[in-house]
């Protein structure tokens, strides 16, 4: 009869242990069953689940693994695992699997009591916990653009699951952090296009306030953009209110303004990593082509939708050519690149941060809502406030050393 054994090893992490231990299993023909590591700090937690074959001695395998441990001062427990027990454990690997993933600019303790207390709520169990973000120096940890993350796997099937998202926003909100709650599944780990809202997203300014202003009607039209952004008024139509008035601006400061665009914390690390990938990017936006354009230039942009401010004679008329880009054009524009590059829409990621950009958010596979109005950020999928744009990454399962790796590449 088989014997089924947990092997856990404790203690300083060795070079060359786990050959060495895989070479006294391997000398009693043992399978394999599970086996995961963890290194923190240069401390060593290994567990290996072993099938011991019918017929061999196992009080050999443990003495020589046992003896193998006292040498290099490690600790080592044995757990021997009763058949039904085990079996009881393949049975519940068809159970689902979910990435939670912890983002903030340091994360404490309060933070993952909090993350876990609505996991274990909810009835979800977690499986395995790893760190995104890379190691900061003690000096470091307080500095303006610092990121932590920490990804949970949990298994498990949430009774309510928007009862969990809501508690999980909640303590997002008490407590500076953003926590995604995500379905692990083949879809997360296969996207391919990324299309940004661009005002408020990419970059950190609102390029129509920027023109109000210089055409002497800012406070007018700040006051009707943050209506539309906050879903108190139509976009179409407040949009055109708001064209109107630019009537009369010489087109000469819209290359100055293109040239100033003040970039969101973070884009052009995530583009390039993007890039890097092989994801298609665009620019979905309510704001003007001309400025779209410009970025992307800058940052090497595949698709620029926007809409394209009639100019005659040198002078903004306070009009648009073509059709306005509000909402559901922007749903309409994703779903077409997606069917453009061959895509599904469970492959496409959209990120915006005002009411208009809703549509677009609820048909990607995921939508994030970054550093969005009150409403966006309740009503979207996900929701990143307290990070910059290349937190993104996390959410793909990038950690900063699989950042690091790729622009070390050279091509």
């Amino acid at each position: 009869m088989t014997e089924i054994y947990l092997i856990n090893i404790l203690g300083a992490d060795r070079q060359g242990l786990t050959a060495e231990l895989m070479q006294i299993l391997a000398g009693f023909a043992v399978q394999i069953l599970d086996i995961g590591q963890a290194v923190i700090h240069d401390q060593l937690t290994l567990g290996i689940l072993v099938e011991i074959p019918a017929g061999t001695e196992s009080s050999h395998l443990l003495k020589d693994v046992l003896f193998l441990c006292h040498e290099r001062e490690l600790n080592v427990r044995f757990t021997l695992v009763p058949e039904r027990a085990y079996e009881e454990w393949v049975a519940v690997q068809g159970r689902s699997r979910f990435i939670v993933t912890l983002l903030a600019r340091k994360i404490t303790a309060r933070h993952m009591q909090a993350v876990a207390g609505i996991i274990s709520e909810h009835g979800l169990n977690i499986e395995d916990i790893q760190r995104l973000s890379g190691r900061v120096a003690l000096e470091g940890r307080t500095g303006q653009h610092h990121k932590a993350c920490i990804e949970l796997n949990v298994r498990g099937e949430p009774a309510d699951l928007d009862a969990m998202r809501r508690s999980f926003l909640e303590i997002a909100i008490t407590m500076g952090a953003d926590i995604a709650f995500q379905r692990d599944d083949a879809w997360r780990r296969n996207r391919r296009l990324v299309c940004f809202d661009m005002d408020s997203t990419l970059i950190e300014t609102e390029v129509i306030d920027e023109l109000a202003r210089c055409a002497g009607v800012g406070a007018e039209v700040s006051r009707i953009t943050e209506q539309a952004m906050n879903g108190q008024l139509d976009f179409r139509q407040s949009f055109i209110q708001r064209v109107g008035l630019l009537a009369g601006l010489d087109a000469h400061v819209l290359e100055h303004i293109a040239s100033t665009l003040p970039l969101t914390e973070g884009a052009e690390i995530l583009i390039a990593t993007l890039k890097k990938l092989g994801f298609k990017t665009a620019i979905l936006s309510g704001g003007f082509s001309y400025f779209g354009q410009a970025l992307q230039q800058r940052l090497g942009i595949d698709y620029v939708f926007a809409n394209q401010l009639e100019i005659v004679e040198g002078k903004v008329t306070g009009r648009v050519v073509g059709e306005v880009i509000d909402g559901p054009r922007k749903a309409s524009l994703l779903r077409e690149l997606a069917a453009r590059e061959g895509l599904v829409l469970e492959q496409v990621i959209a990120v915006g941060d005002g009411a208009n950009d809703l549509p677009m958010l609820s048909l990607a596979g995921l939508g994030i809502a970054f550093h969005a109005k009150p409403l966006v950020r309740a009503t979207a999928q996900q929701a990143i406030s307290n990070l910059g744009l290349d937190s993104v990454l996390y959410l793909l399962g990038v950690s900063d050393r699989d950042h690091l790796e790729l622009h070390l590449q050279k091509h």
